[in-house]
C-alpha cells in the first residue's frame, strides 16, 4: 500500500534537550523505560532530527503541544511556554502548528492566554490533560474554556482513558473517561472534541461517543498501531472513517513505526486518507505541507 503523503500527526510533544534541561515535560526515566523509549532519545531529539522523521514517514505537518500539565502552584507539575512552541513553528511553518495547553486553575488570566495563542500566535487548537488537574472532561472549572474555544472557533483535544504513572514523586488519578464527554457535547454543540490515546482501556466507550455525537472524534496516538484494539480498526475503516485522526503522542511512539504499521493495515483508500491527513486538515482548517 502506497505511503500517504503530507499526513497530519495530530499529537506531538516537543522533546529536545531544551524542554528536557527546563524540566517541562513532566515525565522522569522511569516512564521513558516503560514506554521503551530507546536509550539514545533519553536526552532529547533535535527539530532537525524531528523533521527528518516526518520526511521518511511522509508527516508534512505536527501540532505541537504547548503543554500545561498541572496547576504549577503544585510540586510536580510542568509546562511548556506558548512562546516556546510558537518559536518552533515560526521556524518552520510549512510543517508545524501549535496547541495551546489549558490549565482551570489560571481563571480569566488562562482565558486570555489561550485568546493570545490563537490570535497572535496562530495556534489551531486546544490541548487539555484531565489527570493532571484530578478533574473528569465534564467539569464545572472546564466549562468557561469550553466556551472560548466556540469564541475561537477551536477544537480541543483531551487525553481520555488511564494516564500512566510520569513522574514516580506524583502519580495522578485516571478520570477521563471518554462518557465524561456526552455532556460536554451537549452543552457545546459547536465544540469539537477530540478524545486522544484511543480510550484505553474504555475503547468501546469512546468508540460510542463518537458514533453518538458529531462533535466528538478519536485521536490515534499514544498506543503503536499494531496493537489498536480491533473494534477500533473496524470502526475508523467503516462508518467511523470520517471521526478518527492519526497522531504518535511524540515522542512516546515513533512517526516511522507508526506510519509503517498503519501501512501493513488493511484499511480501505478512502478511509487511509481521511485517517492519515483528511480528517486533521478539516477539524483543525490546515493548510497543505509538502513532505519532502
Amino acid at each position: 500500500m502506497a505511503m500517504i503523503q503530507d499526513a497530519v500527526d495530530i499529537v506531538c510533544n516537543p522533546f529536545t534537550s531544551q524542554e528536557l534541561d527546563k524540566g517541562q515535560t513532566g515525565f522522569d526515566r522511569t516512564f521513558m523505560t516503560q514506554v521503551r523509549m530507546p536509550s539514545e532519545m533519553h536526552d532529547g531529539v533535535s527539530m532537525r532530527d524531528y523533521i527528518d522523521k516526518m520526511d521518511r514517514a511522509g508527516i508534512g505537518r505536527s501540532l505541537l503541544i504547548a503543554v500545561r500539565a498541572g496547576d504549577m502552584r503544585m510540586a510536580g507539575s510542568a509546562e511548556i511556554p506558548y512562546d516556546q512552541v510558537a518559536e518552533y513553528c515560526r521556524a518552520h511553518p510549512d510543517r508545524f502548528s501549535g496547541l495551546a495547553g489549558v490549565d482551570p486553575y489560571r481563571g480569566m488570566q488562562g482565558l486570555r492566554d489561550l485568546t493570545y495563542a490563537v490570535e497572535e500566535l496562530g495556534f489551531v487548537g486546544a490541548h487539555l490533560y484531565p489527570h493532571w488537574f484530578g478533574l473528569a472532561p465534564d467539569h464545572a472549572k472546564y466549562y468557561p474554556y469550553y466556551a472560548k474555544c466556540c469564541e475561537l472557533g477551536i477544537p480541543i483535544m483531551m487525553q481520555v482513558g488511564q494516564n500512566l504513572v510520569y513522574n514516580r514523586k506524583r502519580a495522578l488519578p485516571s478520570v477521563g473517561r471518554p462518557i465524561c464527554l456526552d455532556q460536554v457535547a451537549i452543552d457545546f454543540p459547536e465544540l469539537k472534541l477530540i478524545g486522544i490515546h484511543i480510550g484505553v482501556p474504555w475503547t468501546d466507550e469512546m468508540i460510542a461517543m463518537a458514533w453518538k455525537h458529531e462533535n466528538i472524534y478519536i485521536g490515534g496516538d499514544a498506543y503503536a498501531p499494531k496493537y489498536w484494539p480491533p473494534q477500533l480498526v473496524h470502526y475508523m475503516n467503516s462508518y467511523g472513517q470520517d471521526k478518527v485522526m492519526f497522531g504518535t503522542d511524540w515522542p512516546v511512539i515513533d512517526p516511522e513505526r507508526a506510519v509503517k504499521e498503519l501501512e501493513a493495515m488493511e484499511l480501505r483508500p478512502e478511509a487511509r486518507a481521511k485517517l492519515m491527513r483528511d480528517n486533521a486538515r478539516k477539524v483543525f482548517r490546515l493548510p497543505e505541507s509538502e513532505a519532502k
